[in-house]
């Protein structure tokens, strides 16, 4: 190569002490120790470059998998003023919204695209500002509420109504969702975020699995479910359709196919933390693609770092302070087929959410008024926190 001269020596003879080394040979030794010492300089630089390569790339896909709500942020901002605010620095309301469009892939499986699409599930999730408890409270589809004036999906604008509570999703997405629960509530919703039927399918793949505990064998032709009684391990389309399934468990109302949601959702929190998917990148990165994957959230989350921000505190919440419940609810008075809140249990527990105070759970309580426990919605007994009906994330329906 033209400017690069070649030394040789010539054949047979070893290369000769270079200036600077001694006739000992340390010389040669100090030469090679250091050509060493570079060539496992470069090659460490390079796997470091290579890894922070890998890295973003990693992070650049996990956070284009989520799509930012910018038209239910520009909604909310044109409502800012009748909005609740925030009463508790630190304190987070998140509002979780199971969609059950059949639009997108491996949604059509479930039923035609009618051009609209409902909250199939509706969570108020509550974080503690000193992130020591986490409350999450699930909203009936059927709760008949006032829902505001929104923006349809062709720009015009609704009437307010009286509805069937999920009724605001299909009329306005999530922002009309959130105004009708800030409403309901008088809870400042800080973020939202929303997830499909093939999202809930991947996150319970991806963490092999969730446990559930059956009562009684489960034959169910709609869901495509057919289980033994006893602990069965569901994949992904077998705990859509648990989750879903409405005739063929329980009593068949939406009341207790709430609650068999809440029970799984606390069996997946506890699988998560109870397994060392947190610490191990291989078993994280797949189980962080699903949870991103088909999920909408509003700007400020819709990003590895947003979401990071958020979440980065609760892997210290003890599964018993992953708490489970229904907000107090009964038939609604003019139609069996809905529901109505439980009053005062109702405006007492959403009292307590806005001021960040304790509440607490149990499975069995009085059943002085229905779905509350004692007649003001609470126990009566010596605890320190009014106490729901409700579970925990540690609690397991087979022990």
């Amino acid at each position: 190569m033209r400017g690069c001269p070649v030394v040789t020596e010539p054949a047979g003879q070893p290369l000769g002490p270079g200036p600077g080394s001694t006739a000992t040979g340390d010389g040669l030794l100090g030469r090679r120790r250091r050509r060493w010492l570079k060539g496992s300089a470069l090659a460490l630089a390079v796997l470091v470059v290579a890894a922070a390569g890998a890295g973003w790339v990693v992070y650049a896909r996990l956070s284009a998998n989520i799509t930012p709500d910018e038209a239910a942020a520009a909604e909310l901002a044109r409502y800012e003023r009748e909005r609740p605010t925030a009463l508790v620095r630190g304190a987070q309301n998140i509002l979780l919204i199971g969609s059950d469009t059949r639009a997108g892939d491996g949604n059509d499986e479930y039923g035609r695209d009618l051009g609209s699409e409902r909250s199939d599930t509706t969570i108020l999730l509550h974080l503690a500002a000193d992130r020591r408890s986490a409350t999450a409270v699930s909203l009936p589809r059927d709760l008949m509420v006032d829902v505001p004036g929104c923006r349809r999906p062709d720009g015009s604008r609704s009437e307010p109504v009286f509805a069937m509570f999920n009724y605001a999703f299909e009329v306005g997405g999530s922002a009309c969702t959130i105004r009708t629960v800030e409403k309901l509530t008088g809870i400042r919703v800080d973020h939202h975020m929303v997830v499909d039927f093939s999202g809930f399918k991947e996150m319970v793949d991806a963490v092999d699995g969730v446990q559930v505990c059956l009562k009684e064998p489960m034959n169910d032709k709609a869901a495509k479910l057919k289980l033994p009684a006893g602990p069965v391990t569901l994949d992904g389309e077998q705990a859509l359709g648990y989750v879903r399934a409405r005739k063929s468990l329980g009593n068949g109302s939406d009341t207790d196919r709430m609650e068999r949601q809440q029970r799984f959702l606390g069996a997946l929190v506890d699988k998560v933390q109870s397994s060392d998917v947190l610490l191990n990148p291989v078993k994280l990165y797949p189980v962080l693609d699903a949870a991103t994957s088909s999920l909408t959230t509003d700007p400020e989350l819709a990003s590895l770092r947003g979401l990071y921000q958020l979440v980065r505190g609760l892997r210290d919440i003890p599964t018993e302070r992953v708490q489970f419940l229904t907000v107090p609810r009964e038939s609604y008075v003019h139609n069996a087929n809905r529901d109505q809140l439980v009053e005062p249990a109702a405006g007492k527990l959403f009292a307590l959410l806005r001021a960040d105070q304790p509440v607490a759970v149990a499975r069995d309580l009085p059943e002085n008024t229905p779905g509350t426990g004692a007649p003001d919605g609470t126990a009566s007994g010596a605890s320190p926190a009014p106490t729901f009906s409700g579970n925990t994330a540690a609690e397991h329906a087979c022990e």
